[in-house]
């Protein structure tokens, strides 16, 4: 198979990148494009093999790494942001053209984001640091000591965000990286390699290997010289990796599904609460972290939908590459599939579509919102990672509440309200890794990210990803006990 492929004029190598160097595969699975399934090449397919071979580079780059001073990884890091800033377009119109997230936002958001990941992360290594306490006249000193070579294995709905909201904070504290990117997105992983290469990151600190799931998956989480898993997908792949890492006692952080919540109570700036509401099909409703639960108080709720339907219905769907576009397509075939699904056993279970509810040829799916729904049902309960919203109604604080607590999820919940006692008083018992007050997907590196329940386990952000990636030491000093001699 050939090397490289063009991507919008873009040159990528389809390669592995192991131990500094770019490494075939026997085998080969071809990514398509979502815009149009348009093959876009043939791309190196690890197994077992090439797992190997990355974790023993990562091993081997480990010490020279972890030895490096934080001045000199934080300059790197901040050299690879750089890299990142000078290729944003390219970096932009690739991942458009691999996963069909609009063209805008890659532009404007996403790569720009990508860049601060790398220093606000170094940024942040720098003024890493606790403050040495005393007991009983002994002198506690914590330490963040790097842990080790890292697998983190990334989703493919923002494949190079995500991927650096990881890759950042592991290099950050010294550890060497295995970055297996998913199969259906893996393009913008591999410019990664290129452009940390290029900023002078030793070879074998960052890895990079391709392939389908558990083909190359097992081999990396079992694997006994890897120190920590960073995983960001679905449940069920969570529940077999926490069982392939636990005969290494291998530490796991897990960012995983949600079915979050929108609470929207009659005091609230309507316009605002339809605002946060039609916001929730952004990249074609494949976010972890959307509110696809509309819960909408009653008094309200007639004209909560006459305004979303008059703005939801405004939408422009088509290509993510067009300026005016506001939703692109799926990923694949299958989540396409999948999508449906949902929506015709909701229909057929006795759901009403007020707006969508059915394809719109290729990989596109109407933005959908789904009424006459039960608390029970499969459309309530499950994640269906696309342009689908339920909307139920409420009354009272206590009902709000029990609703929007009642999933095995707790990823996320937003509130809209003009009271902020109410606030204060409904975001306290919600379950969820991160609460919006008449906002949305606000993040800011410093705070801790994660989810309750079945979203996740453990958070990572600001202090919390050293925390993850580093082995915490406390080192307690007598004070006395020192060969006077030698001072």
């Amino acid at each position: 198979m050939p090397d490289n492929i063009t991507v919008a004029g873009v040159s990528v190598d389809t390669r592995h990148w192991i131990g500094g160097r770019r490494v075939a595969s026997a085998g080969t699975f071809t990514d398509h494009s979502p815009i149009d399934g348009a093959a876009l090449g043939e791309i190196a397919r690890g197994g077992p093999a090439e797992a190997e071979a990355a974790v023993a580079a990562a091993r081997e780059a480990f010490p020279a790494w972890a030895a490096t001073s934080r001045a000199q990884r934080a300059r790197i890091l901040h050299r690879i942001a750089d890299g990142v800033e000078k290729r944003i377009e390219e970096l932009a119109i690739v991942e458009t053209t691999d996963n069909g997230a609009l063209l805008r936002s890659h532009r404007r958001g996403v790569m720009p984001r990508v860049a601060h990941n790398f220093r606000f992360f170094a940024d942040w290594l720098l003024r890493l640091d606790h403050e040495d306490f005393e007991t009983r006249g002994h002198t506690n000193h914590v330490s963040w000591d790097p842990a080790g070579p890292c697998v983190l294995i990334t989703p493919w709905n923002a494949p190079l965000m995500l991927a650096t909201w990881k890759v950042a904070p592991a290099l950050a504290a010294g550890d060497t990286v295995v970055l297996k990117p998913a199969e259906w997105s893996p393009l913008t992983a591999s410019l990664l390699a290129d452009i940390a290469a290029e900023a002078g990151l030793p070879a074998g600190v960052l890895n990079v290997v391709q392939g389908y799931g558990s083909e190359i998956g097992d081999a990396l989480t079992s694997h006994p010289d890897v120190r920590r898993i960073s995983f960001t997908g679905s449940v069920p792949t969570a529940r077999r990796i926490a069982a392939s890492a636990a005969a290494n006692l291998t530490p796991l952080s897990l960012e995983l599904g949600g079915k979050s919540p929108l609470l929207v109570f009659a005091d609230a700036d309507l316009d605002l609460a339809v605002d946060l509401a039609v916001e929730q099909y952004d990249n074609a409703g494949q976010v972890c972290l959307a509110a696809t639960r509309l819960l909408v108080e009653e008094p309200v709720v007639e004209e909560f939908t006459r305004r979303f339907v008059a703005k939801a219905s405004a939408l422009r769907q088509g290509d993510p590459r067009d300026e005016g576009t506001d939703i692109g397509p799926t990923i694949h075939p299958r989540q396409l599939e999948k999508i449906d699904g949902f929506v015709q056993r909701a229909l057929a279970a006795g759901a009403r579509a007020v707006i969508g509810g059915h394809r719109k040829g290729g990989q596109y799916y109407a933005p959908t919102l789904l009424t006459d729904v039960a608390q029970d049902s499969e459309i309530v309960q499950e994640e269906v990672f696309g342009p689908v919203l339920t909307l139920q109604t409420f009354t009272g604080e206590d009902e709000a509440v029990t609703l929007a607590d009642d999933t095995r999820f707790g990823l996320a919940a937003t509130v809209a309200t003009g009271d902020r006692e109410r606030a204060e008083r409904v975001t306290a018992r919600l379950v969820a890794g991160t609460v919006w007050v008449n906002c949305f997907f606000v993040r800011d590196l410093q705070a801790p990210f994660g989810g309750s329940r079945q979203s996740g386990v453990g958070r990572e952000g600001g202090t919390w990803s050293f925390d993850f990636y580093c082995d915490l030491k406390n080192t307690v000093t007598a004070p006395k006990g020192w060969d006077q001699d030698h001072g």
